[in-house]
């Protein structure tokens, strides 16, 4: 296949609790490849607010993309992944909501997740507990790289998980889902049943929920597949 047929631009989209730092081993994997990859950074103040952040990315864009969300990020790509440079979607362990829900209404009827404990403060703003931040967020992480995802943590508006999203674009754009199997912010069965939902083709890595990071071989794989096909 001639490269001019194939998308070169990649989105990348953190969750709640993260930043876009965590993306560095996809990054560094797909530019490495010859794409054009921009991080968004989300202030995670409200949906809207990561929607604007992420429309005002894709906006800048030379052409068509491949918008990626891992978590929470899910649920913004979902509504701003209806921009017209968005070519495919790449879902990684993330929320996909239909049009008209909520990300909590994405978690009714599932299994709790004890091991992922989130603190919330007077403020409304919420952060992961400490103690049990490798144990819930990045498991097969290193020391190292779990304490410093633990520290450099960028709290949500937890009001954020009760907007709903307007538009849901995976019932227009292809759609791919790279799913972490040992997930513990998410019941393994919600993940399916979203991923599926969406017609996304899926694929399953042996991963924490931290897989943006600690899987990027396995997530760039997937958003090359996206680049290659979404324009067919």
């Amino acid at each position: 296949m001639s490269t001019d047929q194939q998308i070169r631009n990649v989105v990348l989209v953190h969750g709640a609790f993260a930043d876009g730092s965590g993306w560095r081993g996809v990054y560094e994997n797909l530019t490495a490849r010859g794409y054009r990859v921009t991080v968004v950074q989300n202030p995670l103040t409200s949906l809207e607010d990561d929607v604007a952040a992420t429309t005002r990315v894709l906006d800048r864009q030379d052409g068509p993309a491949i918008l990626v969300g891992h978590s929470w990020g899910g649920t913004v790509i979902t509504e701003a992944g209806l921009h017209p440079n968005v070519a495919g979607l790449v879902y990684v362990s993330a929320l996909a909501p239909d049009a008209g829900e909520t990300t909590a209404q994405q978690y009714e009827g599932f299994a709790a997740t004890p091991d992922f404990v989130i603190d919330v403060g007077e403020d409304g703003y919420g952060f992961i507990d400490h103690d049990k931040f490798k144990a819930g967020f990045a498991h097969d992480a290193s020391d190292a790289d779990a304490a410093f995802l633990r520290d450099s943590q960028v709290p949500i508006n937890m009001s954020a998980f009760g907007a709903a999203v307007k538009n849901a674009a995976w019932r227009d754009k292809p759609t791919w889902a790279v799913i972490a199997t040992e997930d513990k912010a998410f019941d393994q069965a919600m993940l399916q049943h979203m991923a599926t939902r969406s017609g996304a083709e899926i694929t399953n890595v042996s991963a924490s929920h931290a897989l943006f990071m600690t899987q990027a071989g396995v997530v760039a794989d997937t958003i090359d597949t996206a680049a290659k096909n979404a324009a067919q």
